[in-house]
């Protein structure tokens, strides 16, 4: 056999054949083939399996420089029929995401008709593209069919959860629920998980109720999400109790709770829950040790943590992974042991990844040690702006403004921003956004009036502002307006102000709540006997009658 060259494939890609189609839409899989083919290597053949040569040639085009190869089998493909083989456009929609040729791949969509396409093979070709990353172009595919079937819909509201489009995948959700199409286990498992990624209690309490409606049987796989749902809601016991009424042979339940009390800070349930499982003959599995490792860190359990890692390596013979390395980290520099956290990253079998620099780092700013700090952003290969604003916190927080200042023009200078807090409160089926100082919502004057009156309120109920928090060299007055219109602030603001006295509130935060957050909300909950919880970036802070479930550890 000859090898061919790239002018004798660009010919023999463009030269006219025999018109050979096959117009059926069957699902198609390329057999092995004895040709090797390559875009600079394609050896003879015969017409007959012309289709089998262009998929070869394309799972060869991986490297950005090989897409006028694809260009030329987009070509092959539009003139001799191939239009409803899934497999060749979802392998040249797939070279098209590798060689950033989105217009193109667009373009083969408005090429092809998928009208006469399969449900079968579209199926196939919207979980190849979902897989690929390409969900705008899988959302197409899905537009664009004339037939869906329960797999279809799955495999886009899927999907767009893997990919972090949790909207999308509720929005899907409900327009599925418009069709005869009937949702199936695995339709509510992706949609209990992109409610639980959002916080959306509401939205995730009426997709519950839709499964017992439906008479959904729970299997392990929904049992796990709607307690990892709960939990993330923020409605602990609700968790517990779908917990406690769940088969409970897979290992995956218990994580889900583990991690769930992990979350709300609460050690002594999540320990518990341990032993019942040791009990009840459950193998924990490296999940199980990250989550019970996790609540010890988050309520100051450091020997506790210790006994568990030795068990997991001792007993259960579970190989430490670098999450678990990075669960004791957190163990230690939480409690202010910062060499024996450090300690743990020197021990490490593996190179510790910037999440552990970053543990580190934070709690380097909580126990003001500049000196580590300073060692610890030496290690962090690529800096975000969270590692900026974490040593010069560390430099104001020991007011070295100098230092602080250097650090901040080191910022502008690079051109990296620091992250946005953002809170988000849902309500009455919408959610709402602020960021600190936010003036973009419609009922703003009604939000800040509410919002100084209760400031009013606590202060004279004991609530003393942190100004110290506010790490500017600035006056101590512009550091209380600062302080006064932190997001959750105004979250909770609109919260009382759009709900009924008593109600339980809930907020979500992208970040760590800030000190004087956590204090004020504390006796704002007793002030207006109402449950706060509160979901930062670490974990859950429940606020009832002046007390935070955390114990002010965090």
């Amino acid at each position: 056999m000859n090898s061919f060259n790239n002018g004798n494939l660009r010919r023999r890609l463009l030269s006219p054949v025999p018109p050979f189609r096959r117009r059926h839409t069957a699902v198609y899989t390329p057999k092995p083939h004895p040709i090797v083919a390559s875009p600079q290597n394609i050896y003879p053949i015969t017409e007959y399996e012309d289709d089998r040569v262009l998929f070869a040639i394309l799972e060869s085009c991986k490297q950005p420089h090989h897409f006028r190869t694809a260009v030329s089998v987009h070509c092959k493909i539009i003139k001799h029929g191939y239009e409803t083989y899934s497999s060749l456009l979802s392998t040249l929609l797939k070279v098209y995401a590798v060689c950033k040729k989105p217009k193109l791949a667009h373009q083969l969509l408005d090429d092809v008709s998928l009208f006469n396409l399969d449900v079968v093979p579209a199926n196939l070709l919207i979980d190849s593209l979902m897989k690929a990353g390409e969900t705008d172009i899988a959302k197409k595919v899905f537009s664009a069919l004339p037939a869906r079937d329960v797999v279809t819909w799955n495999s886009i509201i899927g999907g767009c959860v893997k990919s972090g489009f949790f909207l999308e995948a509720i929005g899907t959700f409900k327009e599925m629920l418009g069709t005869k199409i009937e949702p199936d286990g695995f339709t509510f498992a992706s949609v209990i998980t992109a409610c639980s990624r959002l916080g959306a209690l509401n939205r995730g309490k009426f997709v519950h109720d839709l499964m017992i409606e439906k008479k959904i049987e729970l299997n392990f796989i929904l049992s796990s999400a709607l307690v990892d749902m709960y939990s993330r809601c923020g409605r602990i016991e609700t968790a517990k109790s779908v917990f406690n009424a769940a088969k409970k042979h897979d290992i995956s339940i218990w994580n889900a709770m583990i991690n769930g009390l992990a979350m709300h800070g609460l050690a002594v349930d999540a320990i518990s829950i341990f032993s019942t499982m040791q009990n009840e003959n459950i193998s924990p599995d490296a999940v199980t040790f990250i989550g019970i490792i996790t609540a010890c860190s988050h309520c100051g359990f450091v020997e506790k943590g210790r006994e568990y890692f030795n068990l997991m390596k001792n007993n259960y013979l579970v190989q430490p992974q670098l999450a678990h390395y990075g669960a004791m980290v957190d163990l230690f520099a939480r409690a202010g042991l910062l060499e024996e956290a450090y300690a743990v990253v020197k021990e490490m079998p593996m190179e510790p990844d910037v999440v552990i620099w970053r543990t580190l780092l934070s709690a380097c700013r909580t126990h003001r040690n500049s000196q580590l700090g300073e060692f610890v952003i030496d290690k962090i290969k690529n800096l975000g702006s969270g590692d900026y604003v974490l040593m010069s916190n560390i430099y104001c927080n020991i007011n070295k403004w100098g230092n602080a200042e250097t650090l901040r023009h080191t910022m502008n200078k690079k051109g990296v921003r620091k992250s946005i807090g953002k809170s988000w409160v849902e309500l009455h089926g919408g959610v709402h956004h602020f960021k600190a100082g936010d003036r973009s919502h419609p009922e703003t004057e009604a939000i800040y009036g509410l919002l100084e009156n209760l400031i009013r309120r606590s202060r004279m109920d004991g609530y003393a502002p942190a100004p110290e928090l506010v790490l500017m060299d600035i006056s101590e007055e512009e550091k209380e307006e600062n302080l006064n219109y932190h997001s959750e602030k105004l979250a909770l603001a609109l919260g009382i102000l759009k709900s009924s006295p008593g109600t339980e509130i809930a907020i979500s935060k992208n970040l760590r709540t800030c000190l004087d957050c956590h204090g004020w909300m504390k006796i704002v909950s007793r002030l207006l006997h109402r449950v706060i919880t509160v979901r930062d970036r670490i974990r859950f802070h429940r606020f009832e009658k002046g007390s935070c479930s955390c114990g002010d550890y965090w």
